[in-house]
């Protein structure tokens, strides 16, 4: 895939999740002609690599090494090389690293084509019964403070379903926390170990579920999806009982405020007016 003074392409390679049989033809056959593969674990990709009988040079990028690979990587796409840059499993970009050579290869007029395949995001939603005509990917939630905080009330406040990943240690966690957030009786899939042998779907409401992963908790690779909230108006009155009804149970003005804007929506001065009346 090298021609003098021609510019090369990037490729963005999807491949299998578990079950090895979704590997596509092209995908093989690209991995297998490009000047290189740019992986995220090179040692979890030749794995992949020897599977398929493909010999191509593995290099690694990842989140410690991306600022200093990229002009490297980009340089001998304009030299001529076609590259093909993988995940561990699934389709890349999508919570993994290679959005900073996508976009320095784009602004080069490098030519980035990709080969599309598996991915954990479009065969949990196909598979979950959950609506999928308009859907928001939340990728891996952050762990704490103002950003969780603010991703969680987000997705409260949506009204169409919402698809996060998740550890398999945190699953219940993250659960417990969206019930107690008010979306308890939303209806919530949790999607587990797709295209392997012992795939999962776990439907119910995400407080059924929460209790579900309290008492065996989940393996493998996790997909939540949670689906919209039904449109309710609440008016004032109603906010205030409730406002009162979260402090009576010890909860702090600061949290009673945010609880009344991602569960109805409530602007945030009435909110913070209804948290500190006497």
């Amino acid at each position: 895939m090298t021609a003098p003074g021609v510019a090369g392409a990037l490729y963005i390679v999807s491949t299998p999740i578990g079950n090895m049989g979704d590997m596509s033809f092209r995908a093989v056959e690209v991995l297998s002609s490009a000047a290189l593969v740019i992986a995220e674990d090179t040692r979890h990709s030749r794995r992949l690599l020897d599977h398929y009988q493909i010999t191509t040079r593995l290099s690694a990028y990842h989140e410690h090494n991306e600022a200093r690979e990229t002009p490297r990587l980009v340089k001998r796409l304009q030299e001529g090389e076609s590259m093909a840059l993988i995940t561990d499993a699934g389709t890349p970009l999508l919570s993994d690293p290679g959005a900073r050579l996508v976009a320095a290869a784009i602004e080069a007029g490098i030519a980035v084509i990709p080969v599309p395949g598996a991915s954990a995001l479009l065969a949990a939603l196909v598979g979950s019964g959950v609506a999928g005509d308009q859907f928001t990917f939340f990728g891996f939630l952050p762990r704490k403070g103002k950003d969780r905080l603010r991703v969680l009330t987000e997705i409260m406040r949506m009204s169409h379903t919402a698809i996060i990943y998740e550890s398999p240690l945190r699953v219940c966690d993250t659960l417990k926390e969206l019930a107690e957030s008010g979306a308890g009786a939303r209806n919530a899939v949790v999607a587990r170990e797709l295209t392997k042998k012992f795939e999962e779907f776990s439907r119910g409401t995400v407080a059924e579920l929460a209790e579900k992963f309290e008492q065996v908790p989940a393996r493998g690779e996790v997909v939540i999806l949670i689906g919209g909230a039904a449109e309710e108006k609440v008016d004032e009155e109603s906010m205030r009982a409730a406002a009162r009804e979260m402090l009576g149970s010890g909860l702090s003005a600061r949290d009673t405020v945010e609880r009344l804007i991602s569960r109805y929506g409530a602007p945030r001065n009435l909110a913070y007016k209804l948290a500190h009346e006497e």
